[in-house]
């Protein structure tokens, strides 16, 4: 099967217009909003979280976990091929930033201090994300993904 989202192209005119000031200066200027004051930190419905400028899928609802930093924090993304990790020593420590694969967004950064059964903490932006409900993933092309749902009612 084919990835639709190999052959996306980001159009820096458009997401000027398309995105909100704070979504272009997260994604496209690694920035960081308040923590505690974004749509996801304490968002609990089932369903995905793709790349809010391309819509590649990201991470679930299943992986996501209270890390207590007012952001929401995933230990897993969907698919590991979803995400880049670059080094980013912007702070007087190093960090690992996370991005979106085909868009190149800057998502956020991702730590070891997570909890099992990875021990990661990634620490994603809620303006870099757009969620899709768990019931509406075939109407929106993501049903492919409906079988994370299905496997984790069976546990």
């Amino acid at each position: 099967m084919a990835n639709p989202y190999e052959n996306f192209k980001k159009i820096p005119e458009s997401l000027v217009t398309d995105l909100t000031t704070l979504q272009y200066q997260v994604t496209q200027n690694v920035g960081t909003e308040p923590p505690f004051q974004n749509e996801y930190w304490d968002h609990k419905a089932d369903g995905i979280y793709v790349d809010i400028v391309s819509g590649e899928p990201l991470f679930a609802s299943i992986h996501k976990f209270d890390s207590g930093t007012g952001w929401p924090s995933f230990y897993q993304p969907i698919n590991e091929q979803a995400t880049q990790l670059k080094s980013d020593y912007e702070l007087w420590i190093p960090r690992t930033e996370v991005r979106s694969r085909y868009a190149d967004s800057h998502l956020g950064h991702v730590f070891n201090d997570g909890p099992p059964p990875t021990g990661m903490r990634y620490c994603i932006n809620s303006a870099a994300l757009k969620f899709i409900k768990k019931e509406n993933l075939h109407v929106m092309g993501y049903e492919e993904l409906t079988a994370l749902f299905e496997d984790e009612a069976k546990k």
